[in-house]
């Protein structure tokens, strides 16, 4: 099956396209989402400067029919929103295509990765066309023989780190810190950062890992 990054342009008249595009610079990384009958959920985090506003801006959205923040910090503000629009997830969960989280949403677009049968990425392509929306194929590559070089994941907690500033020097977040934000165990975090680590190191010097994958981990 081929591994497949394609950006999605989210209609304008859409609440999160409309408001994505009034704060460029702000990124939505989406956690969890779901659509039925009309009906959209979704927990997310907004991470920017203009956090705070951005939220004001959801809740006076006619679109958004419930929101409530889960959580508050510096520039970022993790909350769960209900909404009237699920444009966007509506047309992917109608193609059958499993939708992989988190993915992120920045100025109108969004940023999906999959791995998925051909066929099943025609019908993807067919249905955004049909309910309009454009979208653009970024990268299409065969599936690696091999697992990849990190489990998702490993994946997962990667981008946190990076995000949250566990890897900045200084850095700005504890171990102790980003296991709490994540809701994970000390031990747990601590070993698996330790492994992806062991991987990642083991494949840039000398290119000795178990698995000899076609590396895509991006943490922008």
């Amino acid at each position: 099956m081929p591994y497949v990054e394609l950006t999605v342009t989210i209609p304008a008249d859409a609440w999160i396209g409309r408001i994505s595009r009034d704060y460029p610079d702000a990124r939505f990384r989406v956690l969890a989402a779901t659509a039925t009958d009309g009906t959209g959920a979704a927990r997310l985090e907004v991470l920017g400067t203009a956090a705070d506003r951005i939220c004001e801006a959801f809740r006076a959205d006619d679109s958004v029919t419930d929101l409530t923040v889960l959580e508050t910090a510096c520039h970022r503000r993790r909350l769960q929103l209900e909404t009237t629009s699920p444009v966007v997830l509506t047309a992917i969960q109608s193609s059958g295509v499993p939708l992989r989280t988190p993915f992120e949403i920045s100025d109108g677009r969004m940023a999906l990765e999959t791995t998925i049968p051909q066929e099943q990425l025609s019908r993807l392509g067919e249905s955004l066309t049909d309910s309009g929306i454009t979208y653009s194929l970024e990268r299409v590559q065969p599936e690696a023989d091999s697992e990849s070089l990190l489990t998702d994941r490993q994946q997962w907690l990667l981008y946190e780190a990076i995000d949250r500033g566990y890897y900045d020097t200084p850095r700005r977040i504890t171990l102790v810190e980003l296991a709490d934000e994540l809701d994970i165990a000390k031990s747990t975090c601590s070993e698996t950062l330790h492994r992806l680590e062991e991987r990642v190191l083991k494949q840039f010097v000398t290119g000795d890992c178990e698995h000899q994958p076609d590396i895509s981990i991006r943490a922008d």
